[in-house]
């Protein structure tokens, strides 16, 4: 990273929940939200900095869970895999119109609509700039999109995993009840389990552990926020080892 463009990352791996793309509204897709998340992405992207996405599909999958109920959990599970892939292509195309070059990769093989994964593939796309988008989780049922989120990191050897959240980091206790929840600026991987914080699924927390991986949570929907948690400031929560 040159040191010109003041970010503290040469490569990241941004999770953003399914729900992160809802804004205001009970389900689906807010044109408004992604156009602002997408000229987030494309600062950051400005800054020369490698950015590879990993997307959650509550944001469809919930809006159909009442009629999902009692339905057999890998069948669920899939399904909620191809709504990551139908959120992975309306951001690329909402990045297509803002003039970032995206490409999406699917863990589930769907090449009529988007690539599937290939690692070196992936490497490359980063390498030229591009933003890569990681659809279908991990491509197996029982995996949350933060298990996929660590492995793919892990993968694309990136220097941290930034958990879009629509609160600014990790705090005490849950601050919409407990009006005296302080927000933890820094926090290591053992306090946090010490402490029972709830940062990632324990498949993806552990992993993230084990390759050294940090975690940075912060608010999306804060104006700059994204870029901020880029050039190392203070924004959200930092986990490390």
């Amino acid at each position: 990273m040159s040191a010109a463009s003041g970010a503290a990352y040469r490569r990241i791996l941004l999770k953003l929940s399914g729900e992160s793309l809802m804004g205001d509204d009970a389900f689906g897709i807010n044109r408004a939200t992604v156009e602002s998340m997408v000229a987030d992405i494309g600062d950051v992207v400005g800054l020369g900095v490698e950015v590879a996405i990993v997307i959650g599909g509550g944001n469809i999958f919930r809006g159909v869970a009442l009629g999902a109920a009692g339905m057999d959990r890998a069948t669920a599970d899939y399904m909620g895999m191809m709504a990551t892939i139908m959120n992975a292509m309306a951001l690329q195309d909402a990045m297509r119109r803002a003039g970032v070059e995206a490409r999406v990769q699917s863990a589930l093989n769907i090449e009529q609509v988007v690539e599937p994964y290939i690692r070196p593939k992936a490497l490359r796309y980063l390498e030229e700039g591009r933003v890569v988008i990681f659809a279908a989780g991990t491509g197996n049922p029982f995996f949350t999109t933060d298990t996929a989120a660590a492995l793919r990191g892990s993968e694309m050897g990136v220097e941290i995993v930034l958990k879009a959240t629509k609160v600014d980091g990790v705090y005490s206790a849950d601050p919409r009840k407990d009006p005296k929840a302080t927000r933890y600026s820094t926090i290591t991987f053992d306090e946090a389990l010490a402490r029972n914080l709830q940062i990632m699924d324990a498949t993806a927390f552990a992993l993230c552990r084990d390759q050294r991986l940090p975690i940075k949570v912060f608010n999306i929907t804060k104006p700059g926020a994204l870029k901020r948690a880029v050039m190392g400031e203070d924004e959200g929560t930092l986990v490390h080892v």
